[in-house]
């Protein structure tokens, strides 16, 4: 599957760039790739030409962004959104480079995202020529599957072998398809391009249909054992993890991005409530992946609690060995594990989860002005369609919120490395995979690390989505962790305000104007709650002010008061 390094000159039987570049885009048409997204370059010029050829045939849809960064991030996000695998193009160079943080988050999210990257043929390798460098091998592992295509080769075979891979015993993740391209880069005489109209391209499928080896079965045996269980689902666990702790009998604690958090088992603020109850818990069964919560972390470290993690097809976000839990593939061994819940089990978590929201609702009722809880309570009962969730504090202030007697049609975050680079580019690709309305939920760190992701050249499609952006003037997720801590110490304050509350005066709104983006500022529930209720169509930016300092003693507050609650 791996091209020679050491390719002979070209020979008449070699094919042209161009050739080879439409090979490479049938290839990955045969291998169900509908959107590919093209950061501009000259080595890379031949697959933008074909690419060109197949959008106009109604083969492809293409997408162009002139940040490799952002284009890396939409894809991912377009096969998120779509999926099935997206493509990312580039040139040589760095530009290869600024794909690695959209690689890593695929590679831990297990995201089939397909990396094209061009390269200068190997005679060219080692001689200094401009914009060279060692490409094949830059991911490290973070690839599924890789190749190295020689120049004048055809790639079609690689790059349908590395595509095939997924899912036939390997983890799904990145792949990586280096492409050598000699000159000449352009259409010729004997090479024309036929740029001609063809068929509507082919509608992308919506349905999120739980996979065949993930289904509850309609009968089960019986459950042996009788346990304080509780389910834990994380990232993409996905609606199998609701139905499998309706059917048990068990407290489901799931998080925003499981697509778990619904149902009459679902405990809406078991984040809260583990200090009290977790000393209880005697198994945990483990569905997709948990990284949001420092109290399920220390539930999954402890010794005394029995752990399984459901796992039915290879993944790449853990080493084998590494991970606590016994590994789990088939539901009827994840009933034996469980057992079924203990004489009131599920009950007191109910009673508990009705007496902690009322009393973080009386709480929030009491504050003068907007939090990012608030924020957070109204976004996720706004959110009809898609929602994605920005990392650090928001995703959090959610997590304790978010009522599980509503969800919206799917949650996205980036959960594989949590990261907060390429959010915005992350929503614009999901948004745009199904032309589903999208509302991304982050803070002003955020938005301003993937500003260059409003950047939208003329003629580029344009997604449905509203940007509502949580702006406390720095990073406020320091302030609840032990940082916040150290900060209230005189010696200390500024120190951790500069490194970690990393203050700004940022103009989101002059931001917006030069990048043609609508803005707005909500700044009462009141107004939040209506500019919530308009469509979303097109691009918009809705700023909501929250203060920060006082953010660590909201939220102590909020968990000093649901503990004397459920203490009774």
């Amino acid at each position: 599957m791996t091209g020679s390094s050491n390719a002979p000159a070209q020979s008449s039987a070699d094919l042209t760039s161009l050739q080879a570049a439409r090979s490479a885009v049938a290839a990955l048409a045969s291998a169900g790739v509908r959107d590919v997204v093209l950061a501009p370059g000259s080595r890379s010029a031949p697959l933008a030409y074909a690419l060109a050829e197949a959008e106009l045939q109604g083969r492809m849809r293409v997408h162009v962004r002139i940040d490799e960064r952002v284009a890396g991030f939409t894809a991912l996000g377009l096969a998120r959104g779509g999926r099935r695998p997206a493509a990312v193009v580039t040139t040589s160079g760095t530009a290869v480079g600024e794909l690695m943080p959209a690689v890593m988050e695929a590679h831990h999210a297990g995201v089939p995202l397909v990396v094209l990257s061009a390269d200068r043929p190997a005679e060219l390798h080692g001689t200094g020529a401009n914009q060279t460098t060692v490409q094949p091998g830059i991911f490290a592992h973070y690839p599924v599957t890789a190749a190295d295509v020689a120049a004048g080769t055809d790639p079609a075979e690689a790059i349908s072998a590395a595509l095939a891979r997924l899912g036939h015993g390997i983890p799904v993740g990145p792949v990586h398809v280096n492409l050598q391209f000699r000159d000449p880069l352009t259409p010729g005489e004997t090479d024309p391009l036929f740029l001609e109209s063809g068929s509507v391209p082919e509608a992308l499928p919506a349905s999120s249909a739980v996979p065949a080896e993930d289904r509850v079965p309609a009968s089960h045996p019986p459950i042996p054992g009788v346990h304080r269980t509780v389910v834990v689902a994380g990232d993409g666990a996905g609606e199998l993890a609701a139905l499998f702790a309706l059917r048990a009998g068990l407290p489901l604690l799931a998080e925003p991005s499981s697509n778990a958090r619904f149902g009459p088992n679902a405990v809406g603020a078991y984040r809260l409530l583990l200090p009290e109850l977790g000393p209880l818990i005697e198994r945990v069964v483990v569905f997709g992946r948990p990284t949001l919560s420092r109290p399920v972390a220390a539930l999954l470290a402890r010794t005394d609690v029995e752990k399984a993690l459901y796992l039915p097809r290879p993944v790449n976000w853990f080493t084998q060995g590494r991970r606590p839990e016994t590994i789990i593939s088939d539901i009827p061994g994840l009933f034996e594990f469980a057992g079924t819940g203990a004489p009131g089990w599920l009950e007191q978590w109910r009673t508990a989860s009705e007496a902690a929201l009322n009393t973080l609702n009386n709480l929030l009722e009491q504050q003068p002005r907007l939090t990012g809880l608030h924020v957070a309570d109204l976004v996720w009962d706004a959110a009809d369609a898609n929602l994605v969730l920005g990392s650090s504090n928001v995703i959090r202030d959610m997590d304790l919120v978010a009522s599980p007697g509503w969800h919206p049609l799917d949650v996205y975050a980036n959960r594989g490395l949590a990261g907060i680079d390429g959010t915005i580019s992350t929503a614009t690709g999901i948004a745009l995979a199904n032309g589903i309305p999208t509302r991304l939920l982050l803070g002003d760190l955020t938005f301003l690390h993937d500003a260059g992701a409003l950047l939208l050249g003329d003629g580029e499609d344009e997604p449905d989505l509203q940007m509502i952006v949580l702006n406390d003037g720095g990073g406020g997720i320091f302030s609840v962790l032990e940082h916040g801590a150290l900060g209230e110490d005189p010696r200390y304050t500024a120190l951790v305000e500069r490194f970690f509350g990393t203050p700004h005066r940022a103009d989101l709104a002059g931001l917006c104007r030069g990048y043609g983006v609508r803005h707005q500022v909500a700044s009462s529930a009141d107004e939040l709650e209506a500019a919530l209720a308009e469509p979303v169509h097109g691009r918009s930016v809705l700023e909501v002010h929250t203060a920060r300092e006082t953010l660590r003693d909201l939220h102590q507050q909020v968990q000093s008061a649901v503990a004397a609650a459920v203490r009774g």
